[in-house]
């Protein structure tokens, strides 16, 4: 099992790497952070993935062994060694009650059961307090603590039970185009079910802080589906919804992570939402991104998984395109947007890695802007 003092000095390095660029600053480097977790860990050793979201300690022990090939292998900038116990994206399912679907070696699914708005009026919020499926995913939580603890001492257990905010909480229970038909045809309906997911997520939110003995003021929200809709309508019917979480929990920082693609929100997500960090999701413009929000928001992506899925020249390309355009001036981080899916080759994630590294230097960085300001006949 890992053992997490042997990689100390190697934390501290990129803690002060990222704390550099997410004060808009140029470190040595771009940092490189790689989204890698339960599903790609499963994949690469062999596991189910359904019987690691549904087995605690199959789910606890392939989450150790891939954060020691993350420290020995694959060695990108994150700064902490954490897993966390997760039974997978069915949050709403549970807390709803709707139907889990568990196919074979993916990731579970909710069924979407609500359609018409009498559904919507008879949907209640239930109390966390006393809600079987929250209490069991905290008492898993609890043992996955102590096992841990026996396992890999001083290894952190993150936990707790929280959903969307509410356009993509309800996208979980509600069949998304059904969703997007009601910005257009019933917006009194849309409104009721996004009052009730933002209700669920506050009386969720609430209740983890108080189990946890804290106060949240950095806000972590996963919207995808506001990719899909028009940012005049994200600004009428989303925005009021995640700007008023954002306020109540997100005081101290505001991060955002949405699939994308997400150019069209980006200047609303930076002078509006005033986010801090976003993931920017591997569909969107990395262009666009540091068009809108270079400099006021720290931007994490460039890579999309598709880079990784036909070799190495590919991903070398990639990489190196994101660094150019997104590197100048701090405030950037390496990634690929959303999270590393299980068909990405992990030889040559280490490899894009370690190029990227090299590649990355800032020295460098500014070595070859200075050689394409010279080639284009401008001023140096």
């Amino acid at each position: 099992m890992i053992r997490p003092e042997k990689y100390r000095s190697k934390l501290n390095e990129s803690r002060r790497r990222l704390a550099l660029a997410e004060s808009f600053q140029e470190p040595d480097r771009v940092p490189v952070q790689i989204s890698v977790a339960g599903s790609y860990f499963s994949k690469m050793q062999g596991i189910n993935i359904r019987d690691f979201y549904l087995d605690l300690e199959t789910n606890l022990r392939v989450q150790l062994e891939g954060l020691e090939w993350v420290f020995e292998e694959l060695q990108d900038d994150r700064t902490e060694i954490a897993i966390s116990y997760d039974p997978g994206p069915v949050y709403e399912g549970l807390f709803f009650g709707a139907e889990i679907d568990r196919p074979d070696d993916t990731s579970p699914w909710i069924v979407p059961f609500l359609e018409t708005r009498e559904d919507v009026e008879k949907l209640k919020v239930p109390d966390p307090e006393n809600h079987p499926a929250v209490q069991d995913v905290y008492r898993k939580y609890e043992q996955a603590v102590g096992l841990v603890q026996q396992w890999a001492p001083g290894v952190r257990v993150y936990g707790g039970f929280g959903i969307h905010p509410p356009l993509s909480a309800a996208c979980a229970i509600m069949a998304p185009e059904r969703v997007y038909e009601l910005f257009y045809d019933d917006t009194d309906t849309l409104h009721l079910l996004f009052d009730k997911m933002f209700q669920a997520f506050c009386k969720l939110q609430d209740y983890r802080d108080k189990y946890f003995g804290e106060r949240t003021v950095y806000l972590a929200l996963a919207d995808d589906n506001s990719a899909f809709i028009s940012d005049e309508m994200y600004r009428e019917h989303v925005l009021p919804y995640n700007l008023a979480l954002y306020e109540r929990y997100g005081t101290k920082g505001r991060f955002l992570h949405a699939d994308g693609p997400n150019d069209h929100h980006f200047k609303t997500y930076a002078e509006i939402v005033k986010l801090t960090k976003m993931d920017i999701g591997g569909w969107s413009s990395l262009e666009k991104a540091v068009e809108d929000m270079k400099g006021k928001v720290v931007i994490s992506g460039g890579l999309n998984n598709r880079d990784f899925y036909e070799g190495w020249e590919k991903a070398r390309h990639a990489v190196e395109r994101a660094i150019d355009v997104g590197a100048p001036g701090g405030g950037f981080i390496l990634a690929i947007g959303g999270e590393t899916y299980p068909g990405v080759p992990p030889d040559l994630l280490c490899k894009a890695v370690a190029h990227a590294k090299e590649y990355g230097c800032y020295d460098r960085v500014h070595e070859r802007l200075e050689a394409r300001v010279t080639r284009s006949g401008m001023p140096e």
